[in-house]
């Protein structure tokens, strides 16, 4: 029977670009004058070319290069009467652009008229037949730059939003992941704090002491992490091992404990502190309430492009009839005291990886509990010399 959801993995790989790509519109100013040299100049090599082909003469390309001038200078007026209009509600913003751009292209059709009028000092038509002539030449350009700039802003508007979003959600997942795993440290303190209180009671002053030292040393280097950040298998192993010398403090020899990591997983990447609360949990029920105590393994390995990560004891395991599913509510009938054990590294996991993982859990074949984690592969190369691990930081500490 599956006791949980596995899920395929899509094996990728990232290429490292040499030169990072710049979205065009990251800067929108730049954007704006790079479009505008791009449109007004494309339309004056236009117009050039028609009045060329139409049998104009070369003087005629000044009448062009004042006409683009002139509407390249209207433009930039546009502009900063529209940036006021786009957040306005859209009466307002669709009626005054209306009478905005009619205001614009009658002046601009008057002074394309006048400058051709200067020009052509004998010709037989009038200034109302230019007028009406360039009117809608110019009406064509202003009417499809405005719609251009109110298109663009409008997408930039709506990628800013997505992008704003996004970020909120990261912010939201984070501080999600951050406050699941706070959850475990005030109930690890309770147990261990209890248990050094236990020996100060009996007046066992030196293992008190030594306990106390190894929870200082483990829980300075667990701050150094970031709550959401991830650590690699060989870190998470050894932060493991502190938190174990606490607890064998407690039991002796009743803890035994083997670990199984391959070279290959050692530096795949998990979730900080992930692996520490199945421990717990193992000890609780596997080690605690038998007199011989249990064993724990804790194993890890590479199954393709998944990290397999597996926790198990060999304590009684299951009670009979027990549904496994039932271990993530508070009626569970394996679960710590607190009621987030379980519960709370399968959310940790949902929060990180959605449906890219898998969390199953079960009898041990040869009896006893398991807790088996999938994850995505990934690795973290890092210098030797700038990696601190668990141990070294004990003993600096020291």
């Amino acid at each position: 029977m599956a006791l949980g959801q596995t899920v395929g993995y899509t094996p990728f790989m990232a290429m490292k670009l040499p030169l990072r790509p710049t979205p065009f519109f990251g800067n929108k100013n730049r954007a704006f004058w790079r479009l505008q040299m791009l449109g007004w100049g494309g339309a004056m090599l236009l117009r050039a070319l028609s009045s060329l082909a139409n049998a104009q003469p070369w003087s005629f390309l000044i009448i062009v290069l004042i006409a683009s001038i002139t509407g390249f200078s209207i433009s930039l007026i546009l502009s900063v009467i529209y940036r006021a209009l786009i957040n306005r509600a859209p009466l307002i913003t669709w009626g005054v652009t209306a009478v905005v751009l009619a205001v614009a292209v009658g002046f601009y059709a008057f002074i394309d008229s006048w400058v051709i009028s200067l020009y052509r000092t004998e010709g037989n038509s009038g200034f109302a037949q230019l007028f009406l002539g360039v009117f809608y030449l110019d009406l064509t350009l202003l009417g499809a730059w405005s719609a251009l700039y109110y298109a663009i802003n409008f997408y930039v508007q709506v990628e800013e939003q997505n992008d704003q979003l996004m970020r909120l959600e990261a912010q939201a997942t984070s501080a999600q992941l951050a406050m699941l795993r706070y959850q475990l440290n005030p109930h690890f303190l309770f147990n261990t704090l209890n248990s050094i209180s236990t020996l100060v009671l009996l007046k066992q002053t030196e293992p008190a002491n030594a306990m106390l030292s190894r929870l200082s040393s483990f829980l300075r280097y667990t701050l150094i992490n970031e709550p959401t950040g991830r650590v690699t298998v060989a870190q998470e192993v050894e932060t493991l091992k502190l938190y174990l010398d606490i607890e064998r403090m407690r039991f002796e020899e009743r803890l035994a404990t083997e670990f199984r990591i391959d070279d290959a997983a050692s530096p795949a990447l998990m979730p900080s502190l992930l692996l520490q609360p199945l421990v717990e949990n193992a000890i609780k029920y596997a080690v605690s309430p038998l007199e011989e105590g249990a064993t724990i393994i804790i194993a890890a390995q590479l199954v393709g492009p998944v990290l397999r990560v597996t926790v198990s004891d060999t304590g009684p395991g299951l009670q009979p009839g027990t549904d496994p599913s039932t271990l993530f509510g508070v009626t569970s009938s394996r679960k710590d005291s607190t009621g987030v054990g379980l519960a709370n590294i399968r959310d940790r996991l949902a929060q990180a990886y959605g449906e890219n993982q898998r969390f199953e859990i079960g009898e041990r074949p040869g009896g006893g509990f398991m807790v088996v984690i999938e994850l995505p592969f990934e690795a973290r190369e890092e210098a030797p010399s700038s990696r601190v691990s668990a141990q070294q930081f004990v003993s600096q500490q020291r």
